[in-house]
């Protein structure tokens, strides 16, 4: 089955491959809703996964990215950078990223990832050049704008970009993103998703319906909702 651009797998349980994926931020050249700007890239329509999404630079870690790390999040940082290099050809040192969150593929997806969720401030005239191969355009928006986008269905996303979007766009600026970012521990997300009616549901931790994978269960919300490409983002666990 394919569903919101993702492949089911029937079959045996596919393994989470490491991954990694930056959140590039910039102040916003043009005043508009927001005073900060997000880097978004659009996968190829020639690509069999993910096709035409558009999505935040990154990719799987490669034996390159483990060769010299002590641990899994430095092969983490090394795929976070060389593959923001190989999309957009910038450069972002590792003392720029700061993890944002950590997300894992649902079960029953059939390719898998677990994937870190870096945030890179970039304030510098650094030009952003696609390889129109695998990543075929760019486009730095404000996440309200892009928000907007996405519901009136110019842009199709998938719920790690669209929640990470909506967080994005609770930051007045760059320097309070980051501020907020690094001041406490990423969050994770290992979603389960069931289907109810036409619509999937993405059921994250601390959703009352979690631990059964039941979206009919009431109680406390915190889930992504996708009808077709619309996506609705369910969460009343903050405090």
């Amino acid at each position: 089955m394919r569903a919101g651009g993702m492949e089911f797998n029937s079959g045996e349980e596919a393994p989470a491959h490491p991954s990694a994926t930056v959140v590039i931020v910039r102040p916003a050249r043009q005043a508009a809703q927001s005073s900060l700007e997000v880097l978004l890239v659009q996968r190829s329509q020639q690509l069999k996964h993910m096709a035409g999404m558009w999505v935040f630079p990154g990719g799987r870690v490669e034996p390159q990215d483990e060769r010299d790390a002590a641990s899994d999040y430095e092969a983490a940082l090394a795929a976070a950078i060389r593959e923001t290099r190989e999309e957009t050809a910038l450069d972002v040192p590792a003392q720029n990223l700061f993890q944002l969150s950590h997300w894992t593929t649902p079960v029953g997806v059939k390719k898998r990832y677990a994937t870190w969720f870096f945030v890179a401030l970039v304030d510098d005239d650094q030009e952003v050049v696609v390889d129109g191969g695998e990543i075929a355009r760019y486009r730095w928006m404000c996440p309200a704008l892009a928000l907007e986008a996405q519901r009136k269905g110019e842009l199709v996303l998938l719920p790690p970009t669209y929640i990470t979007l909506l967080e994005l766009a609770r930051h007045g600026d760059c320097n309070a993103l980051l501020a907020d970012g690094c001041s406490g521990e990423p969050t994770r997300f290992e979603p389960r998703v069931t289907q109810l009616d036409d619509a999937l549901h993405f059921l994250y931790d601390g959703d009352a319906g979690y631990e059964a994978s039941d979206p009919a269960v009431e109680g406390r919300r915190h889930r992504c909702i996708m009808v077709g490409n619309q996506l609705d983002y369910l969460c009343d666990i903050r405090d």
